[in-house]
């Protein structure tokens, strides 16, 4: 992506239409986020210095991979494959932050690879689901997959090991973990939506076309809150732990 790409990217923008504002804004707050998380780095020691790199290439792959997304999208083209390519990095990286900020607390390389595997199940089933019949019952059964992977990634922050390792930490480490327990536990629920939205035309999950919303819109608000907020979160417990 160029300069002059990037120019022409913000002037050829049609805000009128939902699809479009969306995959702008997003392009422009993650963008936004990353420079902010890279020109912070400085003012934090070690502990916390990964964390905060990692915040800001979540955002930074996020908003690479929003800039074509929209170009296929306005062209009337399919933002499904670039989406999960994006995702494919994303996810995997917004689990080692919790890793991270645990590892003084005694998380384990057993603890990371669990949640990094359970993401990647999590995202290749939906992928297989987004993409197969709508007319078979092949959606829903990839997106009952994809769910158990996801309670499963659930289960492990929010009453696992590394739930327990949060609270003996306690402090601004707790606090961290909680929080991004709840952007997984809330924030992450939007993805469904999205998923049904999809893969609605069948049979399926019809119920969900009475929503007269977009799939790529659902998908760039949940991509926005989830990805930008958890950097936000870290951040905030990397300052906390100065004082």
């Amino acid at each position: 992506m160029t300069l002059t790409n990037f120019i022409s990217f913000i002037g050829n923008a049609d805000l009128s239409d939902p699809v479009n504002f969306t995959f702008f804004l997003g392009t422009m707050a993650m963008t936004a986020a990353s420079a902010f998380f890279f020109l912070s780095l400085p003012q934090f020691d070690s502990k916390w210095r990964t964390s905060i790199l990692v915040s800001g290439l979540i955002t930074f792959i996020a908003a690479v991979h929003y800039y074509y997304m929209r170009e296929a999208a306005t062209s009337g083209g399919v933002t499904t494959e670039i989406r999960y390519i994006d995702w494919i990095l994303t996810v995997p990286l917004m689990c080692v932050e919790f890793y991270l900020i645990l590892k003084a607390a005694g998380a384990t390389t057993k603890h990371l690879k669990t949640l990094i595997w359970a993401s990647l199940v999590m995202l290749v089933t939906g992928y297989f689901g987004e993409v197969a019949d709508g007319g078979t019952a092949m959606p829903a059964l990839w997106g009952l997959a994809s769910g158990v992977a996801y309670f499963y990634i659930a289960y492990l922050i929010k009453y696992g090991e590394l739930a327990k390792l949060a609270a003996s930490a306690g402090g601004a480490v707790e606090k961290a973990h909680k929080t991004l327990t709840l952007f997984v536990l809330i924030g992450w629920a939007i993805y469904p939506l999205g998923y049904m939205l999809g893969t609605a035309d069948g049979q399926w999950y019809s119920f969900i076309t009475a929503i007269n919303l977009d799939m790529d819109v659902v998908y760039n608000i949940g991509d926005a809150i989830n990805k930008i907020g958890f950097g936000l979160v870290v951040y905030a417990a990397a300052v906390a732990s100065k004082k």
